[in-house]
């Protein structure tokens, strides 16, 4: 069966997850942290062992194993053609890769190693308590980069252009896994908060929202599609 090595509010595991919702193909989810591989599965799947990780039938025969997440959303784009993620257009494509990879490399860089990983990770892997200097300049990052968001969802109707696509996605679920710590600071960006109530309210999104770390529980409104 498909399956997903992933960790619940990891943006590109959800990446993932939505991709595969919105195509309508259904997966094996195993919660695989990296910091807890003793028997090398992650490791065996990806040389790197970092999630997410697809491993899928593949065309000749066995298994293939896909990561990180921007060759998997390839991979679906082109093995799985229903709900296109990619625009048809070759630039409108470039501005959707562009995008995937501001937020899977300099968003995560410049926000996720600063917030989520210090109130989430340092918990799960018992490594101390999060250094809430680090944190605060994830979330002065943070603003800076919802203000670039919020110049795009002004001047289109989607992030990369006139149709939802992999950069929406791949936005959504960078800003999901902050609004289950309660970092995005929604009120101050109106029309991103607008934007995301779009995609949150999608059906692929539905198990995202439904997603739970044991100790520590999102605010009240991370599930409420008005919120």
């Amino acid at each position: 069966m498909r399956t997903l090595l992933h960790l619940p509010l990891d943006p590109a595991s959800r990446t993932v997850r939505i991709i595969l919702a919105e195509k309508g193909l259904t997966v094996r989810l195993v919660e695989t942290p990296p910091w807890r591989d003793e028997e090398g599965v992650l490791a065996a799947a990806n040389p790197a062992s970092t999630t997410p990780v697809l491993i899928d039938a593949a065309p000749t025969g066995g298994e293939a194993a896909i990561s990180p997440v921007s060759a998997i959303v390839e991979y679906l784009e082109e093995a799985y053609m229903g709900a296109p993620m990619l625009p048809g257009a070759s630039a409108a494509r470039a501005e959707t890769r562009r995008l995937c990879a501001w937020f899977h490399d300099k968003f995560d860089r410049e926000v996720n190693d600063f917030t989520l990983r210090e109130h989430v990770d340092k918990r799960l892997m018992r490594a101390g308590q999060p250094d809430y200097e680090r944190y605060r300049e994830g979330r002065r990052a943070l603003a800076w980069h919802l203000d670039y968001l919020s110049w795009l969802v002004d001047r289109r109707s989607w992030l990369a252009g006139e149709r939802m696509s992999a950069a929406d996605i791949a936005a959504a679920a960078h800003l999901s896994a902050l609004d289950y710590i309660g970092a995005v600071p929604w009120s101050d960006f109106p029309s991103v908060r607008d934007w995301y109530a779009r995609i949150k309210s999608r059906p692929s999104m539905r198990p995202i929202l439904k997603d739970r770390i044991e100790g520590l529980p999102p605010p009240s409104h991370y599930d409420d599609l008005d919120f």
